[in-house]
């Protein structure tokens, strides 16, 4: 008899422990010290984990060239940060290429020393922000939570989650969090041309947009910071070209010889971003071996 409660304990021990297997577990805490930038990662079972990133893209300020107003802001508001002043979460939009994201990890690299890391999460996994955000409430570290290419459906369960967090609710980061976004749209749920007959006029002249269009709009809003990116002219992305073939080595006759070959490598990719002119400095300082 008592080999057979022994038995049926045993199964139900074991039944327990598959069955915790697959249940939310709690998110833990990374080793710290293992890097300076984190990845969230959400596995097949649900569970998920921050992860070191091993090899973090070492992109220099200085490197980010024909941006010089947009520097200057995000990296004003990254100095408030690592100091512990008032900063705000910053919104990057505009034009692709023109280096958004590439912004935000010099600025990692910049002050890394001071304590600045950095959690890359997903669109997808923003339900988890606030678990995220509790993992690293009593840290010392300052932590940017950074979402690249951010935009919604509608009825996406992470715009909640990111608007609780950035709205100052009861799930709200603390002062050591900021949330960092970049969007190639300014409003990141998508808009209608219906939408506009929600809009309505008053006696005296002034619009007010509906109530869809002022959730679409409240989002954006809840971002302190905004910084808009634009399209490069011919001239500014030249300089870019220059910058980066100097950084590769090249010597300078060279550069200025491969200014036709710049040209029709934008013209072929329809596009005179940053960072089409990154690619085509490695192109050109790997296939013409001409670095000093």
């Amino acid at each position: 008899m008592n080999e057979h409660v022994e038995r049926l304990i045993q199964r139900a021990e074991h039944l327990i422990d598959r069955i915790e297997s697959v249940l939310p577990q709690p998110l833990g805490a990374p080793d710290w010290s293992a890097s300076i930038a984190f990845r969230y990662r959400k596995r097949s079972s649900g569970h998920g984990a921050l992860e070191p990133v091993r090899h973090v893209a070492e992109i220099n300020l200085a490197d980010l060239q024909e941006i010089d107003g947009q520097k200057d802001k995000i990296q004003r508001n990254t100095l408030q940060f690592v100091r512990r002043l008032p900063a705000n979460n910053v919104l990057l939009t505009g034009a692709r290429g023109t280096g958004k994201s590439s912004l935000v990890k010099a600025c990692l690299h910049a002050y890394a020393s001071q304590g600045l890391r950095l959690i890359e999460v997903d669109k997808g996994d923003l339900v988890d922000l606030p678990d995220i955000v509790d993992v690293v409430a009593d840290r010392p570290e300052r932590f940017i939570v950074f979402c690249d290419d951010l935009s919604f459906e509608d009825g996406e369960a992470g715009y909640k989650a990111l608007k609780s967090v950035l709205d100052g609710s009861v799930s709200a980061a603390g002062d050591n969090v900021l949330i960092y976004a970049t969007s190639n749209r300014r409003h990141l749920l998508p808009e209608y041309m219906k939408e506009n007959l929600s809009y309505t006029h008053t006696p005296d002249g002034e619009v007010h947009p509906g109530e869809v269009v002022e959730e679409k709009i409240s989002l954006s809003e809840r971002f302190g910071l905004w910084v808009s990116f634009y399209p490069f002219s011919q001239d500014e992305y030249l300089a870019i070209v220059r910058q980066w073939l100097s950084s590769f080595g090249v010597r300078v006759a060279d550069i200025e010889a491969a200014r036709p070959q710049a040209l029709v490598w934008a013209l072929e990719r329809g596009s005179r971003s940053g960072r089409v002119a990154y690619q085509f400095a490695r192109d050109y300082a790997g296939s013409h071996g001409t670095c000093a």
